[in-house]
This record gives structure tokens, C-alpha cells and sequence, in this order.
């Protein structure tokens, strides 16, 4: 799912918003998450998991095409842990059928 194509759910789902209203709800929404990662807070959302900032070091690497040893500087990445709820909502559902097979093969 895209960004828009959350925007057209929350749409369908809320009619007496306009769909540039509802896309401004969105913005702000990620906004305020991507506001809260970048001051070190953790988002947790129940049911559905939480956003936290962690630290990878530096160190030291190397050039996969020279071999010559690179430095790694210390980053901030965000991570997603999915929550228990959401885990088993995802297990219960019924896989896609493998590439190549048709939906009406038994």
C-alpha cells in the first residue's frame, strides 16, 4: 500500500471529509511521527507496534569492489517492532497464491 493509497481508504471510510482534507489528517500523522523519531521518542501504537530510534556505532568496513578498508560513521535509524495484535492478524490470514498459480487452482 502507497501513501495515496491510504489517503483513498481513510476517504472511503470517513465520506463527509474531503479527500484533500483527509490527506492533510495523513501529512500531519506522519509528520508528528517523523518529528517524534527525530527527538529520540518512542511512538507506540497498540495493537499494531512501535517506532524507536536506534543507534548503529561506526566502524569499520570495506570497499566490496577494491577491498580498500572504509569508515562507517555512527547513524541514528528508525526501527519498527510489530505488535503482538498485528502479528497474529497477519499469520491468520490466508497466504497469496505462489507466482505462476491461477486463484482457482485446487
Amino acid at each position: 500500500m502507497t501513501k495515496s493509497g491510504l489517503i483513498e481508504k481513510v476517504a472511503e471510510r470517513v465520506p463527509h471529509i474531503s479527500k484533500k482534507d483527509t490527506e492533510v489528517v495523513v501529512n500531519t500523522i506522519f509528520d508528528a511521527m517523523t518529528e517524534a523519531l527525530r527527538q529520540g521518542s518512542r511512538i507506540e501504537i497498540r495493537g499494531f507496534g512501535s517506532f524507536q530510534v536506534k543507534i548503529r556505532e561506526a566502524r569499520e568496513g570495506r570497499n566490496p569492489k577494491t577491498g580498500d578498508e572504509v569508515h562507517i560513521p555512527a547513524k541514528r535509524t528508525p526501527f519498527f517492532k510489530v505488535g503482538k495484535e498485528l502479528k497474529e492478524m497477519v499469520d491468520r490470514s490466508t497466504p497469496p497464491p505462489a507466482a505462476g498459480e491461477s486463484e482457482t487452482a485446487a
